[in-house]
C-alpha cells in the first residue's frame, strides 16, 4: 500500500486552523493531520495534555471552551500567532448515558454547553475573523446521533442535532462571504469519549462499531481525512453538507 503521506496533496498548506478538543482522539488526529499537510494549527482543549502537541507551527491552548470569552480568546490568539484564521474545526464533545427520567438539568445543560453552545460561539467568532478575507472553512463534528437515536442518549442526540442544524443555517449566512460551513456525521470511533460512562471506552466503541455495515469502528485518523478534505479547496462546492462517515450506520438505522 502506498504511503498516504507521500501521495496526498498539501491541501491546507499556508492555512491557519483552530481545532477544539485537540488533546486526544479525533481532535488530536485532526490537528496533527492538518499540521502535517501544511497548516499552522491552534490546538484548544481544557486537558493540559494538549500541550504535548506543541511544535513549530502547532500551538496548544489550554482552555475551557464553555467559558464566556473562550471563543474570542482562541480566535484572537490564532490571529496573534499566525496572522489570520482560515479553518475552524469544532470537534470537542462529551456524552452522558442516562434515561431522560434520570437526567438532571445540570446533566442536560453540560452536554449542550460543550457540544452545541461552545460550537456556536466558536463559529460566531471564526466567521467574524474570516469575513474580511472573504474566505474560510468551518467543519463541525456531528454524529449519526443527529439523525437517529437509541435509549439513554437524549442529551447527546439533541446536541448533535442542534449542531447539524447550526451547520446548515450558518452555511447559508456565511457563503455570501466566501466561507463554507460543513459537518461530518461520525459513527463509532475508537476514542476516550466514553471513559466516564463505561469501564473501557475504546473497547466498548470498538465492539459497538461491529454493528455497522462495515463491521468495525473507525480510527480517529479516518475521520481526520474527511475533515481535511472539507477544510480544503478540494471541497470548494460543498456548502451546508453533513457528510456521513459512520460505516453505514445511518443507511441501516431503523
Amino acid at each position: 500500500m502506498a504511503d498516504m503521506k507521500n501521495t496526498v496533496p498539501q491541501e491546507v498548506e499556508g492555512k491557519v486552523a483552530l481545532v477544539t478538543g485537540a488533546a486526544s482522539g479525533i481532535g488530536k488526529a485532526i490537528a496533527s493531520l492538518l499540521h502535517a499537510r501544511g497548516a499552522k494549527v491552534m490546538a484548544e482543549d481544557m486537558n493540559p495534555a494538549v500541550e504535548e502537541l506543541a511544535r513549530a507551527g502547532l500551538v496548544p491552548l489550554v482552555a475551557d471552551i464553555t467559558e464566556d470569552g473562550a471563543a474570542e480568546r482562541a480566535v484572537a490568539l490564532a490571529i496573534e500567532r499566525f496572522g489570520r484564521l482560515d479553518i475552524l474545526v469544532n470537534n470537542a464533545g462529551i456524552i452522558i448515558n442516562k434515561p431522560v427520567v434520570e437526567m438532571t438539568r445540570q446533566d442536560w445543560e453540560r452536554i449542550q454547553a460543550v457540544n452545541a453552545t461552545a460550537a456556536f460561539l466558536h463559529c460566531r467568532e471564526a466567521v467574524k475573523a474570516m469575513m474580511p478575507n472573504r474566505s474560510g472553512a468551518i467543519v463541525n463534528i456531528a454524529s449519526y446521533a443527529a439523525y437517529f437515536a437509541f435509549p439513554t442518549i437524549a442529551a447527546y442526540a439533541a446536541s448533535k442535532g442542534a449542531l447539524a442544524q447550526l451547520t446548515r443555517t450558518l452555511a447559508l449566512e456565511a457563503i455570501p462571504h466566501g466561507i463554507r460551513v460543513n459537518a461530518v456525521g461520525v459513527g463509532d470511533v475508537v476514542t476516550n469519549i466514553l471513559n466516564e460512562v463505561v469501564e473501557d471506552g475504546p473497547a466498548f466503541l470498538a465492539q459497538h462499531g461491529q454493528a455497522a455495515p462495515i463491521g468495525r469502528a473507525a480510527r480517529p485518523e479516518e475521520i481526520a481525512e474527511v475533515v481535511a478534505f472539507l477544510a480544503s479547496e478540494r471541497a470548494s462546492f460543498m456548502v451546508g453538507s453533513v457528510v456521513m462517515a459512520d460505516g453505514g450506520m445511518t443507511v441501516t438505522a431503523g
